[in-house]
């Protein structure tokens, strides 16, 4: 697992779940565009309820000894790291708010299930998984047995949040696309 921690490369992402070793190549540029849109939404309602701090992989997370994952987005909540030094390091988080996993051909099963279990087994209290080409996000929570499979509206109310976060869709994909075909790309 070390070997893990002290890899300096971005890509390919290792991580390290139930003994289950995870190699996942660089992303696309959809799934980045996808990144990009949501670090801005959630950094902007973050900020404003003062929740904690918006970040993105590549980041080592050990939420559970002998684990190491890198969710594409996540929330780090007020007071969800230890204390850390002069330079904090990724196992100083021990908890997230929220968990954002973009599906490309090969995560498929990796996020919908052994990501999914995982997040949900260490105490996250909310999973999406952002579906590009079928425009929906699964919002996973502790205890559900199936998503809310969403497709209009995603609203998330994390503890500690005056209002939730509500994200139209619709618009929300049509941004994506929007942006892929500014820099000439078929979304």
């Amino acid at each position: 697992m070390r070997d893990l921690i002290d890899e300096s490369r971005p890509w390919p992402r290792y991580e390290l779940i139930d003994g289950e070793l995870i190699v996942t190549p660089a992303p696309g540029w959809n799934h980045q565009v996808v990144v990009t849109e949501l670090i801005v939404l959630l950094s902007d309602f973050a900020n404003r309820e003062a929740l904690g701090i918006v970040l993105a992989s590549p980041a080592d997370l050990q939420l559970r000894t002998g684990t190491i994952t890198q969710p594409d987005v996540f929330v780090v909540p007020v007071g969800g790291a230890e204390q850390a030094g002069a330079k904090p390091q990724w196992s100083d988080i021990r908890r997230l708010s929220l968990a954002v996993e973009i599906i490309s051909p090969s995560s498929i099963r990796i996020d919908r299930v052994v990501k999914r279990e995982y997040y949900l087994s260490v105490g996250v209290p909310d999973y999406l998984v952002v579906d590009i080409d079928h425009r929906t996000i699964e919002h996973w929570t502790p205890g559900s047995a199936a998503p809310l499979v969403l497709r209009s509206e995603l609203v998330w109310h994390p503890a500690g949040a005056a209002q939730p976060l509500v994200v139209a869709l619709p618009e929300f994909f049509d941004r994506i696309g929007a942006q892929m075909r500014l820099i000439g790309l078929n979304p």
